[in-house]
């Protein structure tokens, strides 16, 4: 609960909405009549953003219809993407209430909100019964996590038969001591970086079998070089996760490139499924 409770204060802003609407007026976007994309600057808070949830869309096996569990759910960037261009059905559940409303508000804005809907709640105790999705997925979320063990107990029993799992988190890929704050953290007190062979530990104890894997390091550095060469070629966009990140975003940022630069950490993609 104190991991819980120290999480949930490292996201909190307190004015999130309001900002996040006036950032997009001021971006020329009419906030009476937004879609999904227009969000997307502000509400994949993942590396790659949007980028690599479509990449991770295309390895996860999406159909219309499936019902979808969407964990540590943020602003809803990710959910609201498989609902609309996927035409599944998503709940998600965060810590933290007011990501929770906000991605509440934002989905009833883009006209998803029959689709996409969110609920505050702990990954570590799924306030939903047995079997009640076909698939779930996590973005960026098992870093603030301890008990990955629990968790994916906890995902294994929502899930229906054959059901699949998709992480992608930043996980460990060699020793030494990394920098904070990070995106996800302020210190190393909330932040539980593991390596691709303990998640599969894990998840396999849990009865999941892991049938894809893939390090996303290049694909991370790619987009921090292009986001490099924008900044150097424009003024900063008034919509961008720096909103979400607050005051110190520039600092989190530069401390998570240098640790994925260094080869200490890396964004990894876990496709898994219920084994038989």
């Amino acid at each position: 609960m104190e991991i819980e409770q120290a999480v949930a204060r490292h996201y909190a802003h307190g004015s999130l909405e309001q900002t996040i609407l006036s950032a997009l007026a001021a971006a020329g976007k009419d906030v009476d009549r937004l879609t999904p994309k227009d969000l997307a600057p502000v509400d994949e808070f993942h590396v790659g953003g949007r980028p690599a949830t479509i990449a991770f869309a295309a390895e996860f096996g999406l159909r219309p219809g499936m019902r979808l569990l969407d964990i540590g759910c943020g602003l809803g960037g990710a959910a609201r993407f498989f609902a609309g261009e996927h035409g599944c059905r998503v709940s998600g559940i965060d810590l933290s209430a007011e990501y929770v409303d906000v991605a509440n508000a934002l989905a009833v804005r883009v006209g998803l909100g029959e689709r996409a809907s969110f609920a505050s709640g702990s990954a570590l105790a799924l306030p939903f019964e047995a079997g009640s999705f076909d698939a779930a997925y996590m973005f960026h979320v098992g870093m603030n996590i301890e008990n990955k063990s629990r968790l994916f107990a906890e995902v294994r029993r929502v899930l229906a038969p054959s059901g699949r799992f998709g992480i992608y988190d930043v996980m460990r890929i060699a020793d030494g001591a990394l920098s904070y704050p990070v995106p996800w953290a302020s210190g190393p007190e909330s932040s539980f970086i593991a390596d691709a062979a303990s998640y599969r530990r894990w998840l396999e104890a849990e009865g999941f079998e892991v049938l894809k894997e893939r390090n996303r390091r290049e694909f991370a550095l790619g987009v921090f070089a292009q986001m490099r060469a924008r900044g150097a070629a424009s003024a900063p966009a008034p919509l961008g996760l720096h909103i979400v990140m607050g005051a110190n975003a520039a600092l989190k940022v530069k401390n998570m490139i240098a640790d994925i630069g260094a080869g200490l950490i890396a964004p990894t993609e876990m496709i898994c499924r219920v084994a038989a």
